[in-house]
């Protein structure tokens, strides 16, 4: 996998902000959603790969575009799976609220988890903690681990969980311990990359949510240094014959980022949407609208942070024209 492809991976993330950018506080997550498909499929197809959709929008017959098994590119090597989320937060962007991002994730054919759409338990931290978790172990245990090897004391720790139901449990063991919690509405990708950039002030992922999801956010822990682990969470036969039918033998497997990723050979691109902890979100002025994104590359550890300058009179495809927007 060439170097180059980097920032042709860019160009799919940011086509999608841009065009679902526009539909920000608009109230119409489908139509944000379709926008970011729409633009992303179309950038695609100028991509110089035989590639792959494993992770996407759903089946065939559930997705016209970006569907499991659909193939993108030019045609031309390398061959490579690629596992897309157009718009991680799609309640996120109908709000206007934060962290909401277009994440694509690149490897080699058969590097990365088919995972079908159903939950999985998580665990994540960034590097100076890799090695000190275990999904299996208590939650007070994971987050003393974690102090140690950060320095700090277990209160001075920020552990960032999805706000649901679900995880009362989680989040009432969190504040026992004695850590502090950030509960999120939405988007569990951003949250799991948080863990791995100094900057955000989160230390640790906990808590269940959707298993394609969690595979992105390990391609890009991988890059960054960081560790995830995953156990996915079929609820009844169907879901279990889905986890079968993508050649995963054993449901109950404990999934180190091995199992999720693997090798190095990884490409992770996002870019912002709305404002967030990572990346500042789409700004529109007249013909030309600016973008943040963030490009990473596994097998070399470089991270870029790129900000661009977009014409949106000369690439009309990459402004939204549903819900009442046009190419202006």
């Amino acid at each position: 996998m060439e170097r180059e492809l980097a920032l042709e991976f860019v160009r799919v993330t940011e086509a999608a902000a841009l065009a679902s950018g526009r539909l920000m506080g608009r109230g119409d997550k489908e139509a944000a959603d379709q926008a970011a498909v729409d633009a992303m499929r179309r950038v695609f197809d100028t991509v110089h790969v035989t590639g792959t959709v494993v992770i996407g929008e759903g089946e065939m017959d559930e997705a016209p575009m970006l569907y499991i098994g659909e193939k993108v590119g030019t045609g031309v090597d390398p061959r490579v799976d690629i596992a897309v989320d157009p718009l991680e937060g799609t309640n996120l962007v109908s709000k206007g609220l934060p962290n909401a991002l277009s994440v694509v994730a690149v490897a080699p054919e058969g590097c990365l988890l088919h995972a079908p759409d159903i939950y999985m338990d998580k665990i994540a931290v960034g590097p100076r903690a890799k090695g000190c978790i275990n999904l299996d172990a208590p939650v007070a245990d994971n987050l003393r681990a974690v102090a140690r090897a950060l320095e700090r004391d277990v209160r001075d720790l920020t552990a960032i969980i999805l706000d649901r139901p679900r995880h009362a449990k989680i989040i009432a063991e969190i504040r026992a311990a004695g850590a502090r919690v950030k509960l999120i509405t939405d988007g569990d990708v951003s949250a799991a990359i948080a863990t791995a950039i100094e900057d955000t002030g989160v230390d640790i992922l906990f808590g269940t949510g959707g298993a394609p999801e969690g595979v992105i956010a390990a391609a890009a822990l991988k890059c960054l240094g960081g560790e995830m682990q995953g156990r996915l969470k079929p609820d009844g036969e169907e879901e279990l014959r889905r986890v079968h039918k993508m050649g995963l033998e054993d449901a109950n497997k404990l999934l180190l980022l091995d199992d999720l990723v693997i090798g190095d050979d990884i490409f992770f691109a996002a870019t912002g949407i709305t404002d967030g902890d990572m990346l500042r979100g789409v700004r529109y002025s007249g013909q030309t609208a600016r973008t943040h994104s963030l490009v990473m590359r596994g097998k070399t550890g470089t991270i870029r942070n790129i900000s661009a300058t977009h014409s949106l009179e000369k690439k009309p495809y990459y402004v939204a024209r549903s819900a009442g927007c046009s190419q202006e």
